[in-house]
């Protein structure tokens, strides 16, 4: 048990709780890193050709085609897409819809706000212990006295700086991922609102057209 706790207590000694918190947080994050990851890559979320293909040609008035080409995208967003096609028309439709892509983005958009809250506090926690580390340090100067040891301070001040470094380390990586995250989440919102934008009024109308060229016959 001793060597199993051997390196927890070679980083409390080093830069104190904040050091011993600050790794926890990180791999809490990273593990949430990786999982948020792995839900992005199942929900197929930057895997757009095949419904920008089922949009297309629904704008181009081949139905059937659209249909067959959305129900056959394993993107999280293809269900609610190919029911719109379904339907078609209806009073509320758009909206409809709106709300179920929603439903759908909510799951994706969890855990933003946790990945946010570290990305922000990570640094402030790093500063709080180079804060106590310094206070003891220039404690150990107070009581040396006159018989000051340089190379001693220099250390505690050393040892005190490592926890910001360490914040930052963890800040900094996890506000990249939260980044592309939210680019993701964004690109896939914009894709929907013009997805139900097409559904509702394609530029081709062959139904429309169709009737007219029967009537004018």
């Amino acid at each position: 048990m001793d060597s199993l706790f051997s390196p927890f207590r070679a980083l409390y000694d080093l830069g104190g709780p904040v050091l011993l918190l600050l790794l926890a947080v990180s791999i809490f994050t990273l593990t949430m890193i990786i999982l948020k990851a792995w839900q992005f890559r199942s929900a197929r979320v930057s895997k757009e050709e095949q419904i920008r293909q089922a949009i297309a040609s629904w704008d181009r008035g081949e139905h059937d085609r659209a249909l067959s080409e959305i129900q056959s995208s394993r993107h999280f967003l293809a269900p609610v897409i190919a029911l719109g096609m379904q339907e078609r028309s209806g009073d509320g439709l758009t909206k409809r819809l709106e709300s179920e892509a929603e439903q759908k983005l909510q799951p994706m958009e969890g855990g933003f706000r946790i990945l946010d809250m570290v990305a922000q506090l990570a640094p402030l926690l790093g500063l709080l212990g180079t804060v106590i580390g310094m206070i003891e340090a220039f404690q150990a100067l107070q009581n040396a006295g006159s018989q000051v040891d340089p190379a001693a301070l220099a250390g505690g001040i050393w040892v005190a700086l490592l926890t910001t470094a360490a914040g930052l380390t963890v800040a900094m990586p996890t506000s990249v991922a939260l980044s592309w995250f939210e680019a993701q989440m964004d690109e896939a919102r914009s894709l929907a609102d013009y997805a139900f934008s097409v559904i509702s009024r394609p530029i081709s109308q062959p139904n429309e057209m169709e009737g007219m060229s029967r009537h004018v016959a």
